[in-house]
């Protein structure tokens, strides 16, 4: 299992140390560094800027909105950084949810499947750049239907240094999963525990099934999997329960929140509806007092060095290919050591 780094999108502002970072996961020999967005930062800018200072690592978007840009926008910031990078780029995707992509954006939510596999057609022929691009789909037009009738199908002025950049897709539940396994190169997902390895087993079979192909063999399951090393189980638990809270309690609408239904499939419905309804009566710290530790424990490796280490032999009999782990230079190093030992 390889291991990479996780920086995320910002708060407030840069996180402190975020270079230092980077250039300790390189060093230490991580696969990979993922940068994110919300509503706040984007993800191409501080990946293009942090990663100037690296020369190996592989550089990836986890996630780039899909409705913060059209296919061909993300398609020209796709082959500028492949091209920046020499061949290091990995251009992940995600449909985010209806109170970002309609709040934020001012975009249509519904059918989120269907729009991610004519966006992501679109970019694949963008890159490949084997002929003026032109499309006629539901949701894209190429040129635009009913405008000026000026338009006209084009090609990228720009040469891609490779005609096939990875494109990986965020995805948690099952038919988005299989959509990742169908027309993707990898699947980005957030709250993952080996107790749903063959659930999700299942789902990705389902999408390679449907592949021309078949299941690719460099198919990447990069995985966002906290990790605290602490003698105390419970205060490294502690440490992961604010932000648990958040997605399960806060992130979405209280019928509409994919990582709330993740925790239910899980198991844990019960626990997902207390912690949502908290957070949304304002009452987040007892949200987040709501999850029980072994919630923690199915989706994190939390406690002292041998114990993480007895645990991470679970993780690397499932589809994950990649932990992608957060912190700071220290915390990476620290990690990576028990990790690797």
């Amino acid at each position: 299992m390889k291991l990479g780094y996780h920086l995320g999108y910002w708060s407030s502002g840069p996180p402190a140390g975020a270079l230092d970072a980077i250039v300790q996961a390189e060093r230490l020999g991580f696969d990979s560094v993922w940068t994110a967005e919300g509503y706040g930062s984007d993800a191409f800018t501080p990946l293009a800027w942090w990663g100037a200072s690296t020369s190996r690592i592989r550089l990836g978007t986890n996630i780039v909105q899909m409705a913060a840009r059209t296919p061909t926008a993300t398609a020209m910031s796709a082959m500028t950084l492949d091209h920046l990078t020499g061949g290091r780029f990995v251009l992940g995707l995600g449909a985010s949810g209806p109170q970002v992509v309609e709040g934020w954006y001012g975009q249509p939510y519904p059918r989120p499947l269907a729009r991610t596999r004519e966006y992501v057609e679109i970019v694949r022929r963008v890159v490949a750049r084997e002929r003026p691009v032109s499309y006629d789909g539901r949701f894209f037009q190429l040129p635009l239907a009913g405008g000026t009738g000026l338009g006209k199908p084009l090609k990228s002025t720009v040469h891609p240094l490779r005609t096939r950049v990875p494109i990986h897709l965020a995805a948690e539940g099952p038919k988005n999963v299989a959509l990742a396994a169908e027309i993707c190169d990898g699947w980005l997902p957030l709250f993952f525990s080996p107790k749903t390895d063959g659930f999700y087993r299942a789902a990705l079979a389902e999408g390679f099934a449907r592949r021309p192909d078949g299941e690719p063999a460099d198919f990447e399951v990069a995985a966002s999997v906290p990790v605290i090393v602490h003698e105390d189980v419970e205060r490294a638990a502690d440490l992961i329960r604010p932000s648990l809270a958040l997605y399960i309690g806060g992130m979405g609408a209280k019928d509409v929140n994919f990582h709330h239904d993740v925790f239910a499939r899980m198991g844990y419905a019960d626990v997902a509806d207390k912690v949502q309804e908290l957070y949304l009566d304002g009452r987040k710290a007892q949200a987040a007092a709501a999850i029980p530790t072994r919630l923690v424990e199915d989706i994190a490796l939390i406690g002292p060095a041998g114990k993480i280490r007895a645990e991470l032999a679970v993780w690397e009999e499932t589809v994950v290919t990649t932990m992608l782990l957060r912190g700071d230079a220290a915390t990476l190093r620290s990690v990576a050591e028990v990790l690797c030992r």
